[in-house]
């Protein structure tokens, strides 16, 4: 399939983005394994996957990580067509299938956003003598130990027009959370961050942690409040009023925040958290659709609340879902 083929769907407006996947001989694991499995949850909890992935390298064919874990990969095309290229780190800034200036401009020529990951986005930097990206913070200390003229940043990821550079390691997941959340909406997202175990989202500029630096999932504290509040009463919604209240905030204020952040009111956010915990329990477990209804604070006209937003009716997707996995 096309990776730019756009394809119907309530959750995703029915498009599919692709995204390639390179690696280079003792690529980190931790960063492939990030990456993907935030792409394979979110394809299991939204109701028409919408993210696919290759794995690429240079000459294509198997290749080893620095865990001895072996990937078989694809030649990397002259002419892709991705959504999105991510290049993973590797434990020698020196390996030579990190120079990939030619190749990162054929992605981004074409429209593509590339992720230099950890390593990858030290070659970058040192290549293109450019100040003010991010790698890994260990990095950035052999860049300025090798006498570089130029200054590395600190935080998670920087974007430099289509090239982001990126620390890599754990904040891998940050970075595909943030990315696949330009496609799927904001309480989709955060149930494939609590699938994951992950509890706080970083944005591109959070420091990377050995400064000691402290973050919240949203970079705002009473906004994390909140939204852990919603949580907590997914079977039994809080009023807004009460919300509000417990955090000394006047509606108002916490509309703004709510805006600013998610686009979206706070009533909006809680039925759509409440509705993707209920899609991932329709699609996911045996549970009855009024149970699932309960369970997620719609005790009455769960169906139809749930197709006008998917829609279709849980009954229908549950089917189709089924018969998807059985082909």
């Amino acid at each position: 399939m096309d990776p730019k083929t756009h394809i119907s769907g309530p959750e995703n407006g029915n498009v599919v983005w692709h995204f390639d996947i390179l690696v280079a001989p003792g690529f980190v694991l931790l960063e492939l394994a990030s990456l993907v499995d935030v792409l394979r949850v979110a394809n299991r909890v939204c109701p028409t996957p919408p993210f696919t992935y290759t794995y690429r390298s240079l000459r294509g064919g198997a290749v080893v990580s620095s865990s001895d874990a072996i990937v078989s990969t694809e030649r990397v095309q002259s002419q892709p067509k991705a959504d999105y290229l991510f290049v993973i780190g590797n434990s020698d800034p020196d390996q030579p299938d990190l120079s990939l200036g030619r190749i990162v401009s054929d992605y981004t020529y074409r429209g593509a956003q590339v992720f230099l990951l950890a390593e990858a986005a030290s070659r970058y930097i040192d290549e293109q003598g450019t100040d003010d990206l991010a790698t890994h913070w260990e990095n950035a200390s052999f860049l300025r130990e090798r006498g570089a003229r130029f200054e590395a940043k600190l935080s998670i990821a920087t974007e430099h027009g289509a090239v982001v550079t990126c620390a890599g390691m754990g904040a891998t997941t940050d970075i595909a959370l943030a990315v696949i959340g330009r496609h799927i909406s904001g309480p989709t997202r955060m149930t494939v961050a609590d699938i994951l175990l992950h509890e706080n989202i970083r944005d591109f500029s959070s420091m990377q942690p050995f400064s000691g630096a402290k973050t919240t999932a949203t970079g705002d504290k009473k906004l994390d409040q909140c939204i852990k509040l919603m949580q907590a009463n997914i079977e039994d919604p809080m009023p807004i009023h009460q919300i509000v209240e417990a955090l000394h905030l006047s509606n108002r204020s916490l509309e703004r925040k709510f805006k600013s952040c998610f686009g979206t009111t706070p009533n909006g956010f809680y039925r759509e958290m409440r509705l993707a915990k209920a899609n991932n329990l329709l699609l996911n477990t045996t549970m009855s659709v009024r149970e699932i209804g309960l369970a997620c604070g719609f005790p009455n006209g769960f169906s139809s609340v749930y197709k006008s937003f998917f829609g279709v009716t849980p009954f229908v997707m549950r089917r189709e879902k089924r018969q998807a996995s059985q082909r």
